[in-house]
């Protein structure tokens, strides 16, 4: 079922449009395909919409997917197992809009042959800027400074706050040499950080491996360690009590991966205790509840998981769509396509 559709001009080889099925969220679906982008799309072939959560009964599936060949997801989609396969035989092609595809295709899926690309290129460069810009709020003591002014301290009391440093010559500890982990790398050298790297699976020649060093001595040696690995069954928990009691007194910690790498019980601990401060813009309970005791820390700096959630990656992500449906649509290697051996080191 792999055989790629068209010549390119929005058209099947016997003369009938190629139909694309756009799925995307309503509060999504204007910042990934703005007019001119959507246009681009529509240039590929003839487009029909749904929104995702209208979705998930198999009437309205069948439905909206009859004689589709590409079809468009983002979050919410319903699970594209075996029964839900059965009622788009047309399907050819998926082109999933944002980066985790886990939840979307399992062993059904890939028994298919079918090819899926992402979009997740797009918001590397965005999260890895909130990392950083987290990651030097920590380190001038940003956070603790407002939350003292905030907060009714004397103007005196809240300057006493431990004095920050600056990321020149701080050495900066990485977690997972991700498209992400890369861009926040660049940045954080060009900012005359000294970066080190733990990644197991940075290959031979790699111009990181003369960063890379053990996970042990990263979190011993480094002022601060940012996260940026994937949630797989290998990472769950990789950085837990014992790890973060080894960070230096003082250390910061970044975290704009996923939860499910670290102990977040023994984080909280030792942030509370005042030894580390740190950055989260995700939990293990989102949304976050009003009353969740991190809300409550002045050291502690939280986003709501909006890492990758700009203007710019979601019109990036959306340029990628166009593009890689034109590779596929005439017949050239796809620059975003998945495998099954792909998903098992990503998150």
């Amino acid at each position: 079922m792999n055989d790629h559709l068209g010549t390119g001009q929005g058209r099947h080889p016997q003369g009938s449009p190629i139909r694309i099925h756009l799925s995307v969220a309503p509060g999504e679906r204007a910042a990934f395909f703005p007019p001119p982008t959507l246009a681009a799309l529509a240039a590929l072939g003839e487009i029909t919409e749904s929104e995702p959560a209208a979705l998930h009964t198999p009437d309205a599936f069948g439905r909206a997917l009859d004689g589709v060949h590409v079809l468009v997801t983002a979050w919410g989609f319903p699970r594209l197992d075996a029964a839900r396969l059965a009622l788009a035989p047309d399907l050819r092609f998926v082109m999933h809009a944002a980066s985790s595809i886990h939840w979307l295709v399992g062993d059904d899926f890939w028994a298919t042959g079918l090819p899926v690309s992402q979009a997740g290129a797009a918001m590397a460069p965005a999260v890895a800027e909130l990392s950083l810009g987290l990651t030097l709020s920590l380190l001038r003591r940003t956070h603790r400074h407002d939350h003292a002014l905030r907060s009714g301290q004397e103007w005196d009391a809240a300057r006493e706050t431990r004095r920050g440093r600056e990321i020149s010559g701080a050495r900066v500890g990485v977690v997972g040499a991700s498209r992400t982990g890369r861009h926040y790398i660049r940045m954080c050298r060009a900012l005359g950080a000294d970066v080190r790297v733990h990644d197991p699976y940075i290959p031979s020649g790699d111009p990181l491996t003369e960063l890379r060093t053990g996970l042990a001595e990263l979190l011993a040696t480094s002022d601060v360690i940012a996260v940026h690995a994937p949630a797989t069954p290998e990472t769950h928990g990789m950085i837990g009590a014992r790890e973060i009691a080894a960070m230096r007194d003082g250390a910061v910690f970044v975290n704009t991966a996923r939860p499910s790498v670290v102990d977040m019980d023994a984080l909280f601990a030792e942030v509370a205790s005042g030894r580390i401060d740190a950055a989260l813009d995700v939990f293990t309970s989102e949304p976050l509840p009003v009353d969740d005791r991190w809300r409550g820390l002045p050291n502690a700096l939280l986003t709501p998981h909006i890492a990758g959630a700009t203007s710019d990656s979601r019109q990036r992500g959306g340029q990628i769509v166009v593009e890689e449906i034109g590779r596929f649509l005439a017949g050239r290697p796809l620059e975003h396509a998945l495998t099954r051996e792909d998903l098992a080191r990503m998150g």
